[in-house]
């Protein structure tokens, strides 16, 4: 192989690479942009709260991430026992009706308790900052799943 013939290789195999790595960069700067920022990143980010507020969402969010994490270890467990009903009943019988109807309930403790959540962090906010973390919630609800 000749060095002019190498080097127009060289040449391509770095272009090729470039571009995928532009790609991968361009995505990673530029899809972020498109979605609005998430409730979290909302109130510790655009809310200013003061240290006192701070620390009050901070302990809100301790006890929600422990009662998060129960309902979600009740909602695999729920889970696992439905794939051994429709392991053994082949069908829509008592046992899948059961499992499926206590994964449900799991799931509904688990968005009321996300929704006690988001109001006990409101009850936090003054009057200015309650306005922007509403817009962000409804924004939240109302946005289209990706």
């Amino acid at each position: 192989m000749t060095p002019r013939v190498r080097g127009l290789l060289i040449t391509a195999l770095v272009a090729f690479v470039a571009g995928f790595a532009g790609i991968g960069l361009g995505k990673l700067v530029f899809e972020r942009s498109h979605h609005p920022p998430t409730l979290h990143e909302v109130i510790h980010a655009e809310l200013n709260l003061t240290p006192d507020q701070m620390r009050r969402i901070e302990n809100l969010e301790a006890d929600f991430h422990t009662r998060r994490q129960a309902l979600e270890l009740e909602m695999r467990a729920a889970n696992v026992e439905l794939a051994a009903a429709i392991r053994e009943e082949h069908g829509y019988g008592p046992r899948v009706s059961a499992a499926v109807e206590r994964f449900h309930h799991a799931m509904g403790a688990l968005q009321t308790e996300m929704i006690q959540h988001v109001f006990a962090m409101r009850e936090v906010l003054t009057p200015q900052q309650k306005e922007v973390f509403d817009n962000s919630v409804v924004s939240a609800l109302t946005a289209e799943q990706q």
